[in-house]
């Protein structure tokens, strides 16, 4: 890689890691609110605006109603969350194809990490919970890692650890994103409509040709967005994977005296509306959860809160730091220059911070009666890695600073 590409992955990454610092500063301070909120006296409103709808069930395409009438938290979880899918999708392909993942020494860690801390979690949660009969959907609440949380603490404590940190946490945070992505688009996938998959599919061609045709304009690609989402909504398929099909479709690689290539001018413009609106929005309706001592009692007697508290934080843990271990014993991997286990430790305590995505399958997942305890523990879980990540960041720091 010369010079210029070096320094251009850079440039990215940092602002990647700034946003995403700022996002999850935004991100903290909605679901702050909609837990002090749904706590007080107002609560009442609060759950008015979350069902409040929008949009009609009139509208209909082909003779298909489009079934386009939502609550408003529906519309945050649905279609907000699909812009910051369509962010993921965009930073995963440029991994992939110019970035850390692009080779094998590169990728070899992260991903190993990314799959245990996917694969251990599920199992300490279905094994805890295993006679629940919500468990069969439910396993998948502690897989995922909220990118914004993770890098924007370590953006905050982390910033005497070597650089090599935050690239092994973002590889990580990628590869969990795409894990958590495939077990939303196979759990949560029901009636599939071929008509409208291949509507979606056609959306997806049309895409793909604007950028071989080198077509830039947004008058283009915005409708086409939307036709693929509203199609994705109604074929089964769950409308974030829109986000997620449409931005590993966007080219990576500039061309020769292209200042940069159309996924990172795309990422550059969409990626604070994402950090800055739409997670936070889909926070604030998602973190809603009346916390009062009949609820702490049920966190701590339920199986189910029980098994994805465990399963978030003592599989993500284990998952990501024993994975580390045993690769680089095996000499599979290599860790990043200046790492060392510890280090790969206190990061795989922020593993454990699942917020968005863990938010997003637990209201895909388990019913009104199950859902909030679920949030409920998800939220708490995510306190307790950050609060003890941070120490356990501040610690290598200065140890890295004495060394």
């Amino acid at each position: 890689m010369s010079d210029a590409s070096s320094d251009q992955e850079t440039s990215a990454l940092s602002r990647f890691l700034r946003t995403e610092t700022v996002g999850g500063t935004a991100l903290l301070f909605a679901a702050f609110v909609a837990l002090v909120w749904a706590n007080s006296p107002f609560a009442d409103a609060y759950h008015g605006l979350s069902e409040f709808t929008l949009g009609s069930d009139d509208w209909s395409v082909f003779g298909q109603p489009l079934h386009l009438e939502l609550t408003l938290a529906d519309w945050a979880k649905d279609g907000l969350l699909a812009v910051f899918f369509f962010v993921a999708g965009l930073e995963l392909k440029r991994e992939l194809v110019v970035g850390e993942l692009s080779t094998l020494r590169g990728a070899a860690l992260p991903v190993i990490c990314a799959t245990g801390g996917v694969i251990v979690p599920a199992l300490i949660a279905a094994a805890v919970a295993h006679d629940n009969p919500h468990i069969g959907t439910a396993w998948a609440i502690p897989i995922a890692t909220d990118i914004a949380f993770a890098l924007g603490i370590l953006s905050l404590i982390g910033s005497r650890l070597p650089s090599g940190a935050r690239v092994f946490l973002l590889g990580l945070a990628v590869v969990d994103d795409l894990i958590a992505i495939a077990v939303i688009a196979v759990l949560f996938s029901h009636g599939l409509s071929a008509l409208w998959l291949g509507v979606a599919a056609a959306g997806c061609v049309i895409w793909v040709l604007g950028q071989r045709a080198r077509i830039t304009t947004p008058l283009l690609y915005i409708p086409v967005a939307i036709v693929v989402w509203i199609a994705m909504l109604q074929s089964g398929v769950h409308a974030t994977i829109a986000g997620v099909a449409l931005g590993l479709l966007t080219r990576v690689r500039p061309d020769p005296g292209e200042a940069s290539a159309p996924a990172e001018r795309i990422e550059h413009r969409i990626q604070p509306i994402s950090a800055l609106i739409c997670v936070p929005i889909f926070a604030f309706f998602a973190s809603g959860v009346t916390v009062n001592g009949s609820v702490f009692r049920e966190l701590f007697t339920n199986d189910l809160s029980i098994a994805i508290m465990a399963g978030l934080f003592f599989g993500k843990i284990i998952g990501i730091s024993g994975s580390s271990i045993l690769a680089v014993r095996l000499r599979i991997a290599e860790r990043p220059a200046g790492l060392y286990t510890r280090d790969i430790l206190a990061l795989s305590v922020l593993g454990a911070i699942g917020f968005t995505v863990s938010l997003l399958v637990a209201e895909l997942s388990l019913g009104d009666d199950q859902v909030e305890l679920a949030k409920a523990a998800v939220l708490l879980t995510s306190v307790v890695a950050s609060v003890i990540g941070s120490l356990l960041l501040l610690r290598r720091g200065r140890v890295h600073t004495a060394l």
